[in-house]
């Protein structure tokens, strides 16, 4: 008996899942030229003057021979300095809900976002293990001793590797980033726009999430994940330059594992994947509680 449409998406969902999953290590440390040069010409980035990292997540070329759709799923960081001509950009995308991945302490200190009119705001709190709490408090000391024994000897690349664990291991942040795929999957509905902060950590697991399900090859879902680090690059270096200047640090470079994506953190989320699930299908299925018919529902919305 022939295999439906549905059942033909699942099972070609569950082997990219599962070819993805192996192939993390190789795929996620030396660079292939001709692939990196293939994914950058499919990142659309939006340029708006209150945010820096705001890109749709479409134009990406999947193992079966098509693309994901444009126009449906952006990728952006905060939202709360948004100009007015921002907000103006922001409209023309014809959005129906924003989802915010930031914890109450960062909408507190950094201002709720500015959206268009009608545009539904959904607040999805996926924990920090809380870095920005730390950050504020030892940063505001000014003390280069303790900023240096709290970030320094590798101290906060091993923090961001956390961090990433916990998008696997927390079961409220697997919790947020089912309910985010499971509203992107529904026939019909208007384009989303998820982010974070930097639109990198959260938001960026999220995407690496979301092109794997539609059979985006690792190469170019990796690609995608490390872009942030291209374009919040100049907006991060005047940000640790403001501080020094400020006489907040003596040394703000400790902050660069913070304000980067690395392969090393992704790899630490996908190895705890391996180990907590077996795989991206089972951490999806069980841990993110999808089922098979909300995976085949992505790809066939979001596949050209």
């Amino acid at each position: 008996m022939p295999l439906s449409r549905r059942a033909l998406l699942s099972t070609a969902t569950a082997t990219a899942l599962t070819a993805a999953t192996a192939a993390v290590p190789a795929a996620a440390s030396a660079a292939v030229p001709g692939r990196r040069t293939h994914a950058a010409t499919a990142v659309r980035h939006i340029p708006l003057q209150g945010a820096v990292n705001v890109r749709d997540l479409g134009g990406y070329p999947t193992y079966g021979g098509d693309r994901v759709r444009r126009g449906l799923v952006y990728r952006a960081d905060g939202l709360n300095r948004l100009t007015d001509a921002d907000v103006t950009t922001l409209a023309g995308l014809r959005l129906g809900t924003v989802v915010d991945f930031r914890i109450p302490v960062e909408v507190q200190y950094d201002g709720a976002d500015r959206l268009p009119a009608g545009v539904a705001l959904v607040s999805r709190p996926v924990t920090d293990n809380g870095l920005y709490t730390q950050l504020r408090t030892v940063i505001g000391s000014r003390d280069p001793v303790r900023q240096e024994e709290m970030l320094g000897n590798g101290k906060a690349a091993a923090f961001m590797r956390e961090v990433y664990r916990s998008f696997v291991t927390s079961p409220g942040n697997r919790a947020q980033f089912g309910a985010t795929l499971r509203d992107i999957a529904r026939p019909g509905a208007a384009p989303l726009m998820y982010h974070c902060t930097a639109g990198k950590d959260r938001t960026g697991w999220t995407s690496y999430l979301l092109l794997t399900v539609v059979g985006v090859p690792e190469w170019e879902a990796v690609a995608d994940f490390l872009a942030s680090n291209t374009f919040r690059a100049a907006y991060d270096a005047k940000l640790r330059e403001s501080l020094k200047q400020a006489g907040l640090m003596q040394n703000p470079d400790l902050l660069i594992p913070l304000q980067e994506v690395r392969k090393e953190y992704l790899e630490t989320a996908l190895a705890e994947v391996k180990s907590g699930y077996g795989g991206l299908h089972r951490y999806l299925t069980t841990g993110l509680g999808l089922d098979l018919g909300t995976l085949a529902a992505l790809h066939a919305r979001l596949v050209d």
